[in-house]
């Protein structure tokens, strides 16, 4: 596979997100992740930032006095009329001169600050949410050498106050009271920070708004007031020192979660594995004695509970020199999306923004855009050459021009095999190669990578990732960038090894070289043009996706656009890297050169590796010896890559026969008319009608299936998606049956890769998966080329179970697949124990609550141990299984919705019809449901376990113990359940939500910033599988055991019903026109609707006949409840709430806290679910024979037996 990859650093922040975690963004903090949604898949609840992460702060470079731009005028000149607005203020590009897509409807303006702060301007009349970022060019990199972490560091504290605003939770509360939400990451060379409010319709007094007016010319009250909070982080931070040491802590605990987790071992593994005197080579996270220069957390002071700093000295002064140096104006971009006209959101960022201080004098920031402009980086003009040395070789000025005179990977660092032992059963081959930074002034225009990594992740018969996985030697390939930062890159081959291909890992490695070699001799004799044609099609393809790329979410946009004001001239901001360039040969040559085994790393990672008993290849490590890495532990050994081994990858001899390269594609799009724009279509469009509140339409209902359309007029792309569900109580009905399903899926994906690949290069995708209930199939992408998509996939699925139903003997390769497939699930379904303790928790409980489930034990019996090698699962079984749910008696829905009109999507009902209905339709009785169990309350669990349990707060706790030795953390999750769905209703889920949102500020206020229990902390609404609902506080610790995190959870319930009480009637409305603002809030592309839509519609499935039609509305009932009349008292029509008044509002939300979370209700029914590690096993272990304490999956379900279920029917 071809994949633009993120950095290194940058996904391990994306995975990161799932854990909690402010300094690399976080779900809990997401205030918008609303549990009344139907799919936690929309684009619009995720806030995640992707950082290109080539940037760095560079020092001072002096600017030459001649350097002058047309481009360049000043606000006063362009516009007389706008006279409010600063003429000292420098305008670089307006809105004509930007390069947009064509549903592109934003205006954009980019400026310079008189204090030359360069922001990007962008005015959205119609979207929901405002957001801003600014991005600064010091990351990690700027680390001082006795401080690692500081960058990090730095950016955590910044939260915690200004001269302005100095209460820690001022910004943060404000975000919250406006529908919003803020985050961060530092990366190596970089940092950003982000926001989002919601514009709301409420007031609010001159005192939140710091005493200054509350709207700045038309903009919002919340951005307006949010963005002078946000400046102040440049402008006057506190650094307050009686922070500093919780704070400290919570990054000690950050690193301490990261110990146990492979990817960050594996970062820190190439970092210790660099040039020392190169700042990649730096501890980017930091700890507790990095950052105090040698303190001990744990130190005490003799008399005393602590010891100031652990012994250590206090990072404040290092914190204010960092800031003071790298945190002016001429070293950040800011990035602003809001309603508000240009003109005004130009006002409000001279008055936010004007005081960040100056850059210094002659300041070049160390961005290609800048450096280009300052003639410090050399482009050629029209018809001119790169620049090249005396022997007639291209210059790449960026390469080592950062931090000369060290370089990360020099020849000391490179031609090396290094094996590495993970944690977690995993098994890999990765190529990094070291090049020049992608965006080179030689590389930027002809883009050679994209050619290289395409065909080296080619998935097509004759490509290296056919042959490898033919052989079963690979469960997947792919090729991308692997580190990429102003002065080198990593480019990366990254292979994921069966055991079979470890054991082969020398056939693997040598075919992987031939493939490159095959690919260098084409680029170096290309007579026919091919290579050319390649760079033809990816250039094509790139431009029809920049030419129909949607809007997107604006906190991810204003993130990303930050960033890229450094590396690109504002007029080009949005079209970014999809500007293509052509094709340059000589180049591509230059540039292919670099892929040697001299100029490469190989890592293989596997457990095996550590066996003395393994078979020695001739890429092994085995002679090095085994070293630990410092920070995270990795235990790895290195050696060179012999002459004679790095003559035969660089010049094989022999290429494989079956090695050949990739036809052309045939799946690019070349009809890209839109069918709102037939002539039928135009008759019955209304101009007036805003198309987003159009549902879909019921097209076919009959029953075997119910079809749904909906033809795009509103967002105006070639594109459509086609879903289907076909239900079967045969998936799930046993462990059997569903490993039986899942291992289908996988050799489907492998067996079809072939076939559509080149679909998925040229922009449609497919997915066939399967779920508990039902199977699952979807293909998107250009409208076009769907039918023809489609007919391919559900063919393949046909045929190919035939085939497997003939046998392992009559298909020898179907038979290795499957195989394959049985290790790699036996393998992810094993690695589970391996999991964060709070998602062991988390998964303990769902097992206990909700019914049928089987437990992970039941999947891996199925595939390993006794039972397994006396009836073991077979190709032709697997085949039998799939064909039962597939094309059996089963109950299907589908949607078709995008650019395809009523006749297309009738066409598209009869092809499912006849390749899945053939069989008659499932019974109302025969569709599978899931059920919620209820917790017993104090009475029932008395009656269950005893009256010992009467003395316990909470009578219920399932323990589990960490299987890692090196797991650290403990964890807690307390839930509470809150009655089901049905029983709430409307309002009762509105309320919940609400509570929810305004809890999450506070539990992590109390328990993570405060008390410091852990890094991770989150209150929450869980959705239990069968109608139930749950409130939770969880929280992760290193230092603190489960019983104590407990007592402390409880205390923050009572302590938040306090804040609660304390809370006036117009904050309860505030908090909840905000839930409302991010409830109504519209879908921005085309996606996020086939989300949302797909979503309600496939809530209808579990129900019966009596509740099949979808509540596309629901979200607007939801926000109704919401809505308080401001005149006070009137009735609302149609509402599913009688709520009238704040003071109504306030005594719901009580009434609803004080019913299902108060330890005195007689009606609360609360589990907690602990995780202990194993430094704690005799605490566990004395557990285990106490009343009302679980242990174990058989404990759980001798309690389910005493449980009874909610009712299943729907609320509305």
């Amino acid at each position: 596979m071809h994949t633009s990859y993120l950095s290194i650093t940058t996904t391990l922040m994306l995975i990161l997100q799932t854990v909690g975690i402010r300094a690399f963004a976080s779900p809990f903090s997401l205030r918008r992740l609303s549990s009344l949604a139907t799919t936690s898949s929309s684009s619009k609840v995720n806030h995640s930032s992707i950082s290109r992460t080539t940037a760095a702060f560079a020092s001072p470079v002096v600017l030459p006095e001649n350097i002058t731009d047309s481009t360049i005028f000043t606000t006063k000149q362009s516009n007389p009329a706008s006279s409010s607005l600063s003429s000292s203020t420098i305008i670089l590009a307006q809105d004509s001169q930007f390069i947009k897509s064509l549903p592109d409807k934003r205006q954009y303006r980019a400026i310079t600050l008189p204090n030359s702060l360069t922001v990007l301007l962008t005015s959205d009349s119609n979207t929901d949410v405002e957001a801003a970022s600014v991005h600064v060019r010091a990351g990690h990199f700027d680390d001082p050498a006795n401080r690692a972490g500081l960058a990090h560091f730095h950016e955590h504290m910044l939260f915690l106050g200004t001269e302005k605003y100095p209460k820690e939770e001022e910004y943060e509360g404000f975000l919250g009271r406006n529908g919003g939400m803020s985050n961060a990451y530092t990366d190596m060379e970089d940092t950003n920070y982000y926001f989002n409010v919601a514009p709301l319709d409420h007031d609010e007094d001159q005192e939140d708004h710091g005493g200054e007016e509350k709207v700045v010319g038309g903009t919002s009250s919340a951005l307006s007031g949010a963005l002078d909070r946000f400046a102040q982080f440049f402008i006057s931070p506190l650094f307050d020192e009686s922070m500093l040491e919780r704070e400290l802590r919570a990054v000690n605990s950050e690193y301490l979660n990261g110990r146990t987790s492979d990817n960050w071992r594996n970062f820190q593994l190439l970092k210790h594995g660099a040039n020392h005197d190169h700042p990649f080579s730096k501890f980017g996270c930091g700890n507790y004695n990095t950052l105090t220069d040698g303190g001990d957390p744990l130190a005490k002071k003799e008399g005393e509970d602590t010891m100031d700093f652990g012994g250590g000295s206090s990072p404040r002064e290092a914190l204010i020199d960092f800031w003071t140096n790298k945190y002016h104006a001429g070293n950040l971009r800011l990035c602003v999306i809001g309603r508000a006209s240009l003109d005004d959101l130009q006002r409000t960022v001279e008055k936010s923004f004007g005081s960040v201080r100056s850059p210094p004098p002659n300041f070049v920031a160390n961005g290609i855009a800048d450096q280009i402009k300052a003639g410090i980086l050399k482009v050629p003009n029209e018809g001119e050459s790169h620049l090249r040395d005396e022997n007639g070789d291209f210059v790449f000025q960026t390469e080592h021009f950062t931090y000369a005179p060290n370089v990360a990977f020099g020849p000391d660092h490179l031609g090396l095999i290094r094996e590495v032992v993970p944690l977690v059963e995993s098994r890999s081959l990765k190529i990094f190669s070291a090049v020049p930074p992608l965006d080179d002034p030689v590389l930027r225009g002809s883009r050679p990578f994209s050619v290289l990594s395409h065909l080296v992740g080619h998935e097509s018969p004759g490509s290296l990732h056919h042959l490898l996985m033919e052989e079963g030697w690979i469960n997947s390939l792919s090729s991308g960038t692997g580190i990429s930062s102003t002065d080198f890159c990593l480019i990366t081959i990254s292979i994921a090894l069966t055991p079979k291909g470890l054991r082969e890992r020398d056939q693997v490695l040598a075919k992987t070289w031939q493939w490159l070699s095959l690919i260098k001799d084409s680029v170096a004799n290309d007579e026919h043009g091919l290579i050319e044609q390649y760079h033809n099609e990816l250039r094509k393809i790139t431009e029809t996706s920049f030419k129909y790329r949607e809007m997107g979410d604006p906190t991810d946009f204003c993130s990303a656009a930050a960033e890229r004001l450094f590396d690109y001239e504002p007029s080009k901001i949005l079209v970014g890297s999809a500007e293509y360039g052509e094709y340059d040969a000589e180049v591509a040559r230059a540039f292919l050169n670099r892929m040697t085994p001299q100029n490469s790393l190989v890592v293989v990672t596997a457990p095996e590796l550590e066996k003395e008993e393994q078979e020695k290849s001739k890429s092994s490590a085995s002679d090095g010896l085994w070293l630990s890495e410092e920070r995270y532990g990795g235990k790895y050994r290195q050696v060179k890559i012999s002459d004679s081994l790095a003559a035969s990858w660089n010049h094989p001899t022999d290429i494989d026969a079956r090695l050949r390269l990739p036809g052309l594609n045939e799946f690019i799009p070349e009809d890209l008319s839109l069918r709102c724009d037939d002539e039928e279509s135009l008759a019955t469009f209304d101009p007036s009608f805003d198309y987003r509140k159009e549902h879909p339409k019921l097209l076919l209902d009959n029953p075997k299936l119910r079809m749904w359309h909906k033809l795009d007029r509103t967002f105006r792309v070639p594109k459509a998606s086609i879903r289907l569900q076909l239900t079967s109580p045969n998936v799930y009905r046993s462990p059997r049956s569903i490993t039986l399903n899942r291992l289908f899926q996988k050799v489907l994906s492998d067996d079809l890769n072939s076939f559509v690949y080149d679909a998925a290069v040229a922009g449609c995708s497919y997915r066939v998966s399967c779920v508990p209930s039902a199977y699952r199939l979807s293909v998107s992408g250009y409208s076009e080329k769907l039918p023809h998509l489609l007919d391919v996939v559900t063919n393949r699925i046909a045929s190919l179970i035939e085939e497997m139903k003939e046998g392992e003997e009559a298909h020898p390769a179907l038979a290795a697949t499957f195989s394959k497939a049985k290790e790699n699930l036996l393998r992810q379904t094993k690695n589970y124990i391996f999991d964060s303790p709070y998602e062991t928790g988390s998964y303990n409980l769902r097992v206990l609550l909700e019914t049928p489930v089987w437990h992970v034990n039941d999947y891996i019996a199925e595939m390993e141990g006794p039972d397994a090698d006396a009836e073991p699962l077979t190709l032709k079984e697997c085949a039998e299984a799939a064909e039962q749910c597939l094309f059996g008696r089963s109950k299907a829905v589908s949607l078709c919705i995008g650019n395809i009109n009523e006749k297309e999507a009738k066409e598209v009902a009869e092809v499912i019809q006849e390749n899945f209905l053939d069989k008659r339709p499932l019974l109302e009785d025969e569709t599978p449901r899931f059920r919620a169990l209820k917790l017993p309350d104090r009475a029932e669990a008395i009656k269950i376990f005893g009256t010992d349990v009467g003395e316990y707060e909470v009578p219920v706790v399932y323990e589990a113990l960490a299987h890692s030795e090196s797991e650290e953390n403990n964890s807690v999750e307390l839930l509470m359940q809150t009655g089901s769905s049905y029983e709430l209703g409307y309002e009762g889920l509105a309320i919940q939500e609400l509570i929810s949102s305004m809890a999450y500020n506070s539990a992590f206020n109390q328990l993570r910033t405060k008390e410091q229990l852990g890094y991770i902390v989150s209150a929450f609404v869980k959705k239990i599988n069968g109608g139930g609902n749950a409130f939770c506080v969880l929280v992760q610790s290193s230092s603190t055991l489960p019983p104590q995190l407990e007592e402390r959870c409880l205390r923050w319930v009572e302590l938040f019903r306090q804040e609660l009480e304390e809370m006036t009637d117009d904050r309860i409305v505030m908090e909840a026109n905000a839930v409302k603002a991010n409830l109504l809030e519209k879908d921005i592309k085309l996606s996020e609707e086939i989300s949302s839509v797909w979503g309600e519609i496939l809530s209808t499935m579990p129900h019966s006949e009596h509740f099949k039609e979808p509540m596309f509305d629901r979200l607007d009932r939801f926000a109704d409840v919401l809505t308080i009349d401001k005149d006070g008292g009137e009735e609302k029509e149609d509402s599913e709430s009688s709520i009238k008044t704040g003071a109504d509002l306030k005594q719901k939300v009580l009434e609803f806290y004080d019913k299902f979370l108060m330890p005195d209700s007689p009606e609360r029914r609360v589990v907690s679910s602990r995780v202990y590690n194993r430094k704690a096993k005799d605490l566990f272990y004395e557990n285990t024979s106490k009343p009302g304490f679980i242990s174990s999956y058989d404990d759980a379900r001798r309690l389910k037996q005493y449980l009874s279920t909610v009712p299943t029917a729907p609320y509305w």
